[in-house]
């Protein structure tokens, strides 16, 4: 049961990295104008993932995108969004804490991440942790290609 939780857990942590979704694709003017654009596409990963819509989740993804979690390394990108929300998943809230180019279509993200919600048994799930994301430009929009969850350490680890 706590090894089940601690996989909910995690995959829910996964769902909120995926905070960048397609962005704009106007030239960058700046770091600056990066940012606004990674935070407007979580403001659209968050409208999604909150309403548990699988398939705007997973166009906010790359073709070939994956994701890593706890777990490993996934390429089933709508399949992971339904899955993390069977496990009873309902509502992520994320912050773009920095973003850096690295070219003209490709660019990182980092911020952090809370889901919550409720299991299949009716205990609570609320997991937290950081999100990091690479972008790419594919068909004139800024996507996911990779991004990774790595959960909060646990007061027990000094927090």
């Amino acid at each position: 049961m706590a090894a089940m939780k601690v996989r909910l857990a995690y995959t829910c942590a996964l769902l909120c990295l995926v905070t960048s979704v397609a962005l704009p694709a106007p030239a960058l003017a700046d770091d600056a104008d990066l940012k606004k654009q990674v935070e407007q596409a979580n403001s659209a990963f968050m409208a999604s993932f909150n309403s548990m819509d699988v398939s705007g989740l997973a166009a906010m993804y790359a073709t070939g995108a994956i994701v890593v979690d706890f777990a490993g390394a996934r390429t089933d990108i709508a399949q992971y969004f339904e899955d993390s929300f069977k496990t009873g998943l309902h509502r992520a809230e994320t912050t773009v804490d920095q973003v850096w180019p690295l070219g003209p279509d490709t660019a990182l993200g980092l911020g952090k991440y809370r889901v919550t919600g409720q299991s299949r048994v009716g205990s609570p799930i609320d997991a937290a942790g950081r999100w990091t994301a690479t972008y790419v430009r594919e068909g004139g929009k800024w996507k996911i290609r990779m991004h990774s969850v790595i959960p909060e350490l646990l007061s027990s680890h000094g927090r």
